[in-house]
């Protein structure tokens, strides 16, 4: 139990997986903030004096309703651009003298960017299921057990286990200080946390752990938050 526990924790830290709650985060630079659990949009709008719809046009938020633990949020006017909601005073109420201006194109750090980490797929096989950002964090890749998979980049593992339920046998690779790849329901795993490992290089084998389906599910994330891997893949 202890063993487990540590790694959940470990896990959460290191902000690698949104599903968990995190426990600590890397600071974050002024005029953001992180998401935590409990967070809504509306909470963090109020706690930094701005309206919910500048924070939503501010990250391209598709959804207001959904954000994750973990994710990065602009809460402030990009390039410094007063709020189309006017100056807010102490008491929450809008400064009648305050002129709205037109804030400049913006772009968020938070919204799914357009990846600049070029991977390899990483598994042969049929993708059966692809990312939609809500029930589908990752894309699932179908073959025989067995089969290889690869290190879709180069990186470094941080995760190698079975601690986190519905993933099965897990390796989490770090590529710097941005990207992060998660290969689940493995059969075999043949790397170590610490090791690295190059593009291309086998690291575990395909399985059906934790999951009723022979199949490798393979996430892609950006500061923690999913993003879309075939945006990233060459095309197949």
């Amino acid at each position: 139990m202890l063993d487990t526990t540590k790694m959940i924790k470990r896990l959460a830290c290191a902000s690698l997986l949104a599903v968990l709650a995190a426990c600590g985060s890397a600071p974050v630079a002024p005029g953001f903030y992180r998401v935590e659990r409990g967070d809504t949009l509306s909470k963090i709008a109020r706690s930094n004096r701005q309206a919910v719809q500048s924070i939503v046009r501010w990250n391209n938020l598709a959804n207001p309703d959904s954000i994750e633990v973990g994710q990065v949020l602009r809460v402030a006017p990009p390039g410094g651009a007063a709020s189309t909601s006017g100056a807010v005073r102490s008491n929450g109420s809008a400064s009648a003298s305050a002129t709205p201006r037109a804030a400049p194109v913006e772009s968020a750090p938070s919204a799914a960017p357009a990846p600049t980490i070029s991977l390899v797929w990483p598994a042969d096989g049929t993708v059966f299921r692809r990312f939609d950002g809500g029930n589908s964090k990752g894309i699932d890749i179908s073959a025989a057990a067995g089969t290889p998979v690869i290190a879709a980049a180069p990186g470094t593992v941080v995760y190698a286990g079975n601690g986190l339920r519905g993933y099965g046998n897990l390796l989490i690779l770090k590529h710097n200080g941005e990207y992060l790849t998660a290969y689940a329901h493995n059969r075999l795993l043949l790397v170590k946390e610490g090791e690295s490992v190059n593009r291309g290089e086998k690291i575990a084998e395909m399985g059906d752990t934790d999951t009723d389906r022979v199949m490798l599910h393979f996430e892609l994330r950006y500061q923690g938050r999913s993003i879309d891997p075939s945006r990233a893949l060459p095309p197949r």
